[in-house]
């Protein structure tokens, strides 16, 4: 086979599959559209009926204007104009139902879709909170934000717009079609047979705008991916002047998603110019044929007229449904997006059969685990193994990337080891059920997050029951108190985004209050001193006693004034224990760890 028939299969293959998958893709979102719409389907087909009924009262008007002109004015004329005052009656009264059952569909369509957006971004924003940390490292918070706003807009439009533009539309084809075919079969054969082409254009706009649509999806998600970047890193963007590199970014975003959207109005416009020429050449030939046969007497004038003013309507609607086939096209593209996250299921999922530990007593045990991220080959932990009993602080020592984070994450189950077990009094962590394991096991990080409110309920994040006092006292032990009643209101003031409002070592203070307060049996501290002044992390020493004592506690620090603290120390390197020791123990047996103490001995003098 020569090399351009290669390339001929090739591009088939990747065709078919790209086929495969859009049918997928589309299977997937109508199927969300689907369970959106089921809990609503009484209040949708009331919509339907209104739109059905307000079309039929609609296309009764061309009708009545024929019998007005060939039965009405002849029968005014002779003396009766019982015919006339009749048919203008109708169309009055067909004018007022139309505009009623219009306003109802408006109403209801509207209530619909409300709630449908609501349940969307409600589904969105618990399946996100539920999907694992795992997930969050690799899946953008621009993307997520992305399909919480601008994806379900799109879908937004739909319900707002769409929907209406299609009942009235296929309706009135539908009805109009009938009406033709009823006035007159001979000049209706002649609409018929326009559409064929009509046919055809169809299928290739339904294409075409679903790949247009599809791209202006994926161009915005990057916008915002962007623009989130930006605004989070804004110190390091002004500090080291990226502006001018962010700015080049974007803009290389913002071509593409004007390319896609110019794509896809161009698309539009060729589908609408298309349907223009069919309906005024279909227009043309019957208003000749028409009056040729109105002339010779076969055609009634109203006939041709009713017919007429029906054609005009008749191609009308065509517009319309191209505006809903752009908005299904939208909505449908950003449904695959949202579908894509609602289908993601968490890499530590809820145990089927929770063994319940209401009690935990902290014991800690790692057996024969091994752990690779996901998504990476190399193993961060092969074979590790470690029994840690309740009740004793153990200090993971090591270089960066030895491990030491890794261990720390395994044990608050924010990863699943990929063989082994991590288990806690005896019981595999895959078995504990979410709300016991975070009542046992609480971790303090080096950038613990505050959220906008006040400094007592970030406090109360791990016990939200907690009463007023109980707020202070955990503070008070942690010795916080101070500065927070400093603060201009106190436990109530407000420390905004991010915690801004407080120092590095305040926020961490908080931090420890929070943990101290939710009064865990296992306490996780990865780099949790290191944003203390020296004054600060004194104070947080003597508060660590209290805070420790009768739990079990993982501390990983480069700080060995934190570390020394420990009831046992784990040298680490590649994921493998290489010491294992009380700090003296460790220090009088001049390895590793005694080298480090010596270094940050050194370094004090």
């Amino acid at each position: 086979m020569s090399e351009e028939q290669w390339r001929g299969v090739a591009a088939e293959e990747i065709e078919e599959i790209s086929h495969s998958t859009g049918l997928r893709l589309q299977a997937r979102s109508r199927k969300l559209l689907g369970s959106l719409l089921r809990p609503h389907i009484g209040l949708a087909s009331l919509a339907v009926a209104a739109v059905i009924g307000g079309n039929l009262a609609n296309l009764a008007g061309p009708l009545l204007i024929a019998a007005a002109i060939d039965k009405g004015i002849p029968a005014a004329m002779s003396g009766g104009a019982w015919v006339l005052v009749w048919c203008v009656a109708g169309y009055a009264v067909c004018a007022v139902l139309t505009t009623f059952l219009r306003w109802a569909f408006l109403r209801i369509s509207g209530r619909v879709g409300q709630d449908l957006v609501l349940d969307l971004r409600g589904r969105i924003f618990r399946h996100s909170q539920r999907l694992s940390v795992g997930f969050h490292e690799s899946y953008t918070s621009g993307k997520v934000i992305s399909r919480l706003t601008s994806d379900v807009d799109a879908l937004q439009d739909l319900l707002e717009e769409g929907l209406d533009s299609l009942f009235n539309a296929a309706l009135s084809v539908a009805g109009i079609a009938i009406i033709l075919l009823y006035l007159d079969a001979p000049l209706a054969s002649v609409v018929v047979a326009g559409f064929l082409p009509l046919y055809f254009i169809w299928r290739w706009f339904r294409r075409r705008s679903m790949e247009a649509y599809r791209g202006t999806r994926g161009a915005i998600a990057k916008i915002i991916i962007q623009f989130v970047e930006s605004m989070n890193g804004i110190r390091a963007v002004q500090a080291f002047r990226r502006q001018p590199r962010n700015e080049q970014i974007m803009k290389g975003f913002n071509g593409q998603f004007r390319d896609a959207n110019t794509d896809a109005l161009g698309v539009m416009a060729t589908f609408v110019a298309t349907i223009r020429v069919i309906g005024n050449v279909s227009l043309a030939v019957v208003l000749a044929w028409g009056a040729y046969r109105v002339v010779g007497g076969a055609l009634e004038l109203g006939v041709l007229a009713a017919f007429m003013l029906y054609l005009r309507r008749f191609y009308d609607p065509f517009d319309e449904l191209a505006m809903f086939a752009n908005s299904y096209s939208s909505a449908t593209a950003a449904l695959e997006k949202i579908s894509g996250i609602l289908e993601e299921e968490p890499s530590v999922p809820e145990p089927a059969a929770p063994v319940a530990l209401p009690h935990a007593r902290g014991a800690i045990k790692f057996a024969d685990v091994e752990f690779s991220y996901p998504g990476t080959s190399r193993q961060v932990l092969p074979r590790f193994s470690l029994d840690v009993p309740a009740g004793q602080t153990v200090a993971l020592v090591g270089a960066t990337g030895a491990g030491k984070t890794t261990v720390a994450k395994l044990v608050g189950r924010f990863y699943d080891p990929s063989a082994g077990s991590v288990l806690l009094d005896g019981v595999d962590l895959r078995s504990v059920a979410d709300t016991d394991l975070r009542r046992a096991v609480t971790m303090v990080t080096q950038e613990n997050f505050l959220f906008s409110g006040s400094v007592a309920d970030n406090i109360a994040l791990g016990r939200p029951s907690a009463s007023r006092s109980e707020i202070e006292a955990a503070a008070a032990e942690l010795g916080a108190h101070e500065f927070i009643a400093a603060l201009p209101d106190g436990y109530d003031t407000d420390v905004r985004k991010r915690g801004g409002r407080l120092s590095a070592g305040q926020r961490q203070m908080v931090a420890f209050a929070r943990a101290f307060l939710a009064d865990p049996a296992v306490l996780v501290l990865d780099e949790a001193t290191s944003s203390l002044d020296v004054p600060t992390e004194r104070a947080v020493q003597a508060a660590l006693e209290t805070v420790l004592a009768d739990r079990t506690a993982f501390i990983i620090a480069h700080r060995l004034s934190t570390v020394l603290i420990a009831d046992r120390v784990l040298v680490l390197d590649g994921g493998i224990v290489v010491e294992d020791g009380s700090p003296e123990e460790l220090i009088g047996e001049r390895g590793r760890f005694a080298a480090l103490h010596t270094a940050w001995r050194d370094s004090l003098a």
